[in-house]
């Protein structure tokens, strides 16, 4: 499997037992596309994210990532993403800027540079004051901030976020929204998991809906809008999340 997409993945699928959490996914990632990819809890989206950044070992199928074989060059496919977690996996008893020295060690970036890329990007997302401070003292949403200028820091071409907009303001999220659509007119590739479905519409080229781990929707945003029904009601039909309280008399 040789494509030129920023992710490729084909018949992919992760047993935990005799369970599956992924189960016979295909999907391709256009390069330079904001791109949603959705589900219902459990439905098997961080699990996917672990496979791509080789955290997980699939159990069978293909993986490529910006046209590389994951796991066979998993280090350089690596050295070429930016990932902000779910779980902001910080270390608590750093500041925001030793934190990000720290990154920049790992990407063997020059101290110089990280210093002076370190500073642009506290400024960019409005922590120029807060960079001497703890992380463990940081709100949830100061935390995703430092979660992401972090992995800007190495000018990746691809970025893995999982719910990247948990726990933020309105006002960090709207800096962050603008900072990631800046990213794509530039080149670079979103691959985005999130619950806020009107995020989603508002900011992705692409779509796919998984269900129990399977592919049940892959479209563009311009032919999902153009049907009567909003992403959310899609989401809710294919899913089969409709519920009805008409046997709660009591509600």
């Amino acid at each position: 499997m040789v494509t030129t997409s920023a992710i490729a993945v084909r018949d992919l699928r992760k047993y935990y037992g005799s369970k599956a959490a992924v189960d016979g996914l295909t999907l391709q990632v256009p390069r330079g596309c904001f791109f949603g990819f959705l589900g219902p809890n459990g439905a098997g989206k961080t699990t996917t994210i672990r496979m791509l950044m080789g955290v997980n070992t699939p159990t069978s199928g293909e993986i490529e990532v910006l046209g590389l074989r994951m796991p066979e060059q998993g280090v350089a496919i690596k050295r070429q993403i930016g990932l902000v977690p779910e779980d902001t996996l910080l270390f608590d008893h750093l500041t925001a800027q030793e934190y990000m020295e720290f990154t920049g060690r790992i990407y063997g970036l020059p101290a110089a540079m990280t210093r002076e890329r370190m500073r642009e990007l506290l400024a960019l997302f409005e922590m120029d004051g807060q960079g001497r401070k703890l992380i463990g003292e940081y709100s949830k949403g100061m935390r995703k901030r430092v979660a992401m200028a972090a992995a800007l820091l190495h000018r990746p071409q691809l970025f893995l976020m999982d719910e990247p907009f948990e726990g933020v303001d309105a006002v960090g999220a709207r800096l962050m929204k603008d900072i990631l659509l800046d990213l794509v007119g530039k080149g670079a590739t979103i691959f985005l998991t999130s619950h806020v479905l009107e995020v989603v519409e508002r900011l992705c080229d692409r779509v796919a809906i998984i269900s129990q781990g399977r592919l049940v929707v892959d479209d563009t945003m311009a032919n999902l809008r153009g049907g009567t029904e909003s992403l959310e009601e899609i989401f809710v039909r294919v899913v089969g999340g409709a519920r009805s309280t008409e046997n709660l008399e009591w509600l």
